[in-house]
């Protein structure tokens, strides 16, 4: 689990809660508009989804949050570790060599290119086919970014349809009041009421449906980033160079600040977390 994710929408979420408890909002007036809720989570989903095709959305909106949650399992040294260890031993043994470590691999684009290159395929074909793996990789994150994005853009919208539609019963309501001692409260408790709508709206947007897009974003770069790494290392291993210069050249993918901090670790890459 990223539980940088579970934290800052437990601290988010729970700085609004806190904040409404000593400010001395009344949690039956929010939190008893269930109908509010409903508008804005069906109307906002609804919305969404006539913006998107239907096999779009579902995996835009499940796989978006499984991104949002789950942590990933490799990283840029784990990858770059495992790439100069297959570049060594296709040096010493010949590339045939690599292909009991190379059906070992959890991951399937590096699984299939370390095969093109036992296959002897060319270097073109061989980019030819990774970079379109890597584009339908990208084009996938930037779906399912766009779908939290439009949910995001649509909630406060919704938000403001429910508080209109609220302060017209409101309204209509007036007319049954008449000349009540207690109408400016029911018309000050109903104003408040309206008004929840709004802050549903406003509250998942900027907690929620916001938050996930940037996280997609984010996620989606980084894989973007170990794919360009895995298809430097594959066609240099293919072209056979040197693993040492090939580990120098990977490292300037990585952050100087992350590198510096490898080899105070003691060294600038570690074991392959691969098996092999």
């Amino acid at each position: 689990m990223d539980f940088a994710t579970i934290f800052g929408l437990v601290i988010a979420f729970g700085a609004i809660f806190l904040a409404g408890w000593v400010g001395g909002s009344d949690p039956h007036v929010i939190f008893g508009r269930w109908e509010a809720l409903l508008l804005i989570l069906g109307g906002t989903v609804g919305a969404t989804l006539t913006s998107f095709p239907l096999k779009t959305f579902v995996q835009g909106f499940f796989g978006g949050f499984r991104t949002a949650f789950v942590e990933p399992v490799y990283n840029e040294t784990d990858v770059i570790a495992t790439l100069v260890s297959f570049a060594e031993k296709a040096r010493r043994e010949g590339l045939l060599a690599l292909e009991n470590e190379a059906a070992d691999l959890d991951d399937g684009f590096m699984r299939k290119g370390i095969q093109l290159v036992i296959d002897g395929r060319d270097t073109d074909v061989i980019r030819k086919v990774l970079e379109t793996e890597v584009s339908h990789v990208q084009e996938r994150g930037t779906k399912a970014e766009a779908v939290f994005t439009n949910l995001g853009g649509y909630s406060p919208t919704l938000g403001i349809i429910g508080t209109v539609l609220g302060l017209i019963g409101m309204l209509r309501g007036l007319a049954t009041m008449g000349t009540s001692t207690n109408l400016a409260g029911s018309i000050g408790v109903a104003t408040a009421q309206a008004f929840v709508a709004t802050f549903f709206g406003i509250l998942f947007a900027n907690l929620l449906w916001l938050p996930i897009a940037n996280k997609i974003k984010e996620r989606y770069g980084q894989l973007l980033l170990l794919r360009e790494i895995m298809i430097e290392g594959i066609l240099s291993i293919q072209a056979g160079d040197n693993p040492r210069l090939l580990e120098e050249r990977l490292q300037a993918f990585i952050d100087p600040a992350e590198r510096e901090e490898e080899v105070e670790e003691g060294g600038t890459v570690p074991e392959p977390s691969y098996s092999t």
